[in-house]
């Protein structure tokens, strides 16, 4: 809590101008159809506008047949590369592909075992914070919001750099390695002394430079530092299915706008950091989560279609959970027919599941997969597809895991940090204008009024 009991006291006298705000600052909805202004800059087909350009991932939601197009099987690549593909790749050779995922995007190639055991190496090297930095800044002023802690570390990171500003492609490539190794530190660490401060022991364990990322991240999480293999690699296949989703995705087209200005590395990831914190972005799966808890307090029968179908319909009526109208999880702004990731996932967390002991969660899960589009179709006019998206599986996968609610986000930014710096990279080396898209001044011209005339 604030030190100054009245920091966080909103006056009457506020009240008061933020009503005035909200007066003075609606635009009527019309004007956005008058002016053909895309919303979201996306049409009613939920097509997004051209923004720029990109080889670093490509989403695939249709296909053209007869000249039409059509919806199709979802598909995501990582510079070229199906993900379902490197996901598979990975496993059958027993090992992580995180890093691997992380050299393919920064670099456009997947790299050969010595190329990876070299940029591995890299990783293990950047992987400790300056002296006394967790001391200085983490524990000092810890939060409950990790996503901030996480924010707030990556800034403060910026005056240990003595090239903070340098924006040249190496310097910025030795930071980008850099943040990729350490948030997993920054986030841990920046819970376990939130979870001190709550009344709980404090963890400071040390990274292990022979782990990788998904290891490092159960290790200092941990108050025993273990874990299965099982729990690891569903770990690790989280942060491959999260490093990387286009350009267009609001955190990561944060990353383009605030690089295109010429800023420092530090300043554009806090940024994209505070983008992907919002529950329309990163913090989408905690809902999820929530909402599953909600379910299964107030249905009986989880085996009851027609009861999980009652609660859903509920939840669209704005009669359940937090009378949102949404059932979180379900349905994607590009994907229509399936999210590749969610499918991908559903595999691994049925065994996960089963080794947990969790099946009759994993069946209410699957059950609600099933019935939520229909439920939805029944209800909206839909102008494409829904189905369950990767936020659906990865909450209750990180609740097998025993992660704790609030590291839910910080683990996305753990993986997206790799698309994030593919992204700047891409940016600087293509960079031209600043990006500054036209904003059309729909209110009225008056002229000032004295002072004792108003």
């Amino acid at each position: 809590m604030a030190s100054n009991p009245n920091y966080c006291n909103i006056t009457p006298e506020l009240e008061k101008l933020a009503a005035m705000a909200k007066e003075n600052s609606r635009i009527d909805p019309d004007d956005f159809v008058k002016y053909d202004v895309k919303r979201g800059l996306r049409d009613l087909n939920g097509k997004g506008v051209l923004a720029g350009l990109t080889e670093i991932s490509d989403i695939v939601a249709k296909k053209i047949v007869d000249g039409q197009e059509m919806p199709c099987e979802g598909k995501l690549y990582y510079r070229g590369v199906d993900v379902e593909q490197l996901v598979a790749g990975a496993l059958k050779e027993g090992r992580f592909g995180f890093e691997e995922t992380a050299y393919l995007l920064l670099l456009g190639k997947l790299p050969s075992k010595e190329e990876l055991e070299g940029f591995t190496k890299q990783l293990s090297y950047y992987r400790s914070l300056p002296n006394n930095f967790v001391r200085d800044i983490i524990l000092k002023a810890p939060s409950h919001d990790i996503m901030n802690s996480l924010a707030r570390s990556v800034l403060n990171l910026a005056s240990y750099d003595d090239r903070a500003d340098d924006i040249s492609l190496p310097n910025v490539m030795r930071q980008c390695v850099q943040l990729i190794a350490l948030f997993p530190m920054l986030s841990v660490y920046g819970y376990q002394a939130y979870n001190y401060k709550s009344g709980s022991s404090l963890y400071i364990h040390a990274p292990r430079p022979e782990l990788s990322a998904a290891e490092n991240i159960l290790t200092l999480l941990r108050a025993d530092s273990s874990y299965s293999f099982w729990e690891a690699h569903v770990l690790d296949i989280c942060l491959t299915l999260h490093a990387e989703h286009g350009g267009g995705n609001n955190s990561t087209f944060t990353t383009h706008v605030v690089t295109s200005s010429g800023t420092d590395t530090y300043s554009c990831m806090a940024a994209a950091l505070a983008s992907l914190k919002g529950p329309k972005h990163g913090g989408a799966n905690i809902k999820v989560v929530r909402m599953f808890e909600d379910m299964k307090e107030n249905v009986k029968d989880w085996k009851d279609e027609d009861e999980v179908r009652h609660y859903l319909q509920a939840l669209l009526d704005k009669r359940a959970f937090d009378k949102a109208g949404l059932i979180y999880g379900m349905g994607h702004a590009v994907y229509s027919l399936s999210d590749p990731r969610a499918n991908i996932f559903k595999k691994f967390v049925e065994k996960l599941s089963r080794e947990k002991g969790r099946n009759e969660e994993y069946e209410l899960y699957s059950m609600v997969a099933r019935l939520g589009p229909e439920v939805i179709a029944g209800e909206r006019k839909m102008y494409k597809g829904v189905s369950a998206n990767v936020d659906f599986y990865s909450g209750f996968v990180y609740h097998m895991l025993d992660l704790p609610l609030e590291l839910y986000t910080p683990i996305f930014a753990m993986a997206r940090i790799a698309g994030w710096s593919a992204h700047r990279i891409e940016e600087l080396i293509n960079m031209g204008k600043i990006i500054r898209p036209a904003y059309k001044y729909v209110g009225s011209h008056t002229d000032y009024v004295p002072m004792d005339q108003r």
